[in-house]
């Protein structure tokens, strides 16, 4: 697939970048390069390829879920910017 500067131009017209001639010419044969690249993997044949999430193959260990802290929630309140027995209030910011 080949970019010309038409497309450029148009591209940098829809996301309102102004592109002087000069670059315009530099970023046509980059994004044409690109997608001669794309188009080359493309062909690859991945049939029998695993997707992959990640590229060490871990798994996560599984733990059991258990409560640490017990009874701070007066100490939490304490740090509030407010005096509130129940919440921790904290200054409005939207207006």
């Amino acid at each position: 697939m080949s970019i010309d500067l038409k497309t450029i131009k148009h591209i940098s017209k829809l996301s309102r970048i102004s592109v002087d001639e000069q670059k315009a010419e530099k970023l046509a044969e980059d994004l044409s390069s690109i997608f001669e690249f794309i188009e080359k993997l493309n062909q690859l044949n991945t049939d029998k390829v695993e997707p992959l999430t990640s590229v060490a193959e871990t798994s996560l260990k599984f733990r059991s879920d258990e409560v640490k802290s017990k009874n701070i929630r007066e100490q939490i309140i304490k740090n509030s910017p407010e005096d509130n027995k129940d919440f921790f209030v904290v200054p409005k910011v939207v207006e």
